[in-house]
């Protein structure tokens, strides 16, 4: 990724590390969610979720970064995305 004139090098694992830590805060929300006695707590997780996922492409709009960056950082938030709200949207309710 390019920022002005100096370009940061991201690896698998800041990547691995952010995706790892967007998962447990969302797993949290919606188990605070679902232990609070939200109505409809997975409809309000989705969309805080989809909200969330909007917002994270707000960065990608500046300047400082060329398409090929751009499309990469976007299909790596989708990845993410497509993998956690259906992933823990649709996961079954533990029963207690």
């Amino acid at each position: 990724m390019t920022d002005g004139e100096e370009t940061l090098d991201l690896g698998a694992a800041p990547v691995a590390v952010v995706a790892l830590l967007a998962s447990l805060a969302g797993w949290a929300l919606l188990a605070a969610l679902e232990r609070f006695g939200v109505r409809r707590a997975r409809a309000v997780w989705t969309g805080v979720a989809v909200a969330v996922l909007t917002v994270s492409f707000l960065p990608l709009t500046g300047d400082g970064m060329d398409t090929a960056t751009r499309t990469a950082l976007a299909l790596m938030h989708l990845a993410v995305a497509a993998v956690l709200i259906p992933g823990l949207a649709g996961r079954p309710r533990a029963h207690s």
